[in-house]
């Protein structure tokens, strides 16, 4: 139902798979034996945060972005409910906020996006993608997923408007895969098929700049 109401914001007909949910945290393996900050955003019901929560190692941070109220509350019970986590309770913190209302002077060494993109206009990708490059530290890593096909069953579907708003998404979003993906998986134990990116922040970025579309879009 959640999808339904909610259709900009929250992209899932079905939540992530176990195979999908470790692609996108696999970065935190990379990582195991050093402290980390980590960010998902776009957490929906938890099932990439049952992934990371046993993944988050001693000393490291979670932060938990959520801008659906129902999903953030469901996602606190998770957190105050799992196994384990001691005294690293205190480092996993839920906000009930979009990304770009998200207060913070942290920097991140991995940041996992479940936000569905394709849902967007734009310019909402290029504020999001050029925020999330901004809170990487260099060096560090984020991982996002699309489905495999919905793009092109919108586009039949859709009206010339919403098809272009669609092109544009992708074109923008290849920008980025062409400058930072670093990998590049199928998974095809999902409902529905899903492609997994994961992007680097070079270390010698120091002064990253959002890339804008080349053509400006207006939205209809």
């Amino acid at each position: 139902m959640e999808s339904i109401r909610h259709h900009r914001t929250v992209g899932a007909v079905a939540p992530s798979s176990k195979s999908l949910s470790n692609l996108l945290a696999d970065p935190l393996l990379e990582r195991a034996s050093r402290s980390s900050n980590v960010l998902e955003v776009g957490a929906g019901t938890g099932a990439v945060t049952r992934v990371l929560l046993p993944r988050i190692s001693r000393g490291s941070q979670l932060d938990i972005v959520e801008a659906n109220a129902h999903f953030a509350a469901h996602l606190r019970e998770l957190v105050r409910g799992y196994p384990n986590l001691g005294e690293q309770q205190e480092r996993v913190r839920v906000h009930n906020v979009g990304v770009e209302q998200l207060a913070t002077d942290r920097r991140y060494d991995v940041i996992v996006s479940g936000l569905p993109f394709s849902n967007f206009f734009p310019r909402q990708v290029d504020d999001i993608m050029g925020l999330y490059f901004d809170l990487l530290r260099p060096g560090g890593t984020l991982t996002y997923f699309s489905y495999c096909g919905s793009r092109w069953v919108r586009a039949f579907l859709a009206s010339r408007p919403e098809a272009r708003r669609q092109r544009d998404v992708k074109d923008l979003l290849n920008q980025y895969h062409r400058r930072y993906a670093v990998g590049r998986w199928t998974v095809w134990e999902n409902l529905p098929p899903a492609k997994v990116w994961q992007l680097r922040r070079p270390l010698d970025d120091v002064n990253q700049s959002k890339m804008l579309t080349d053509r400006p879009y207006i939205e209809m």
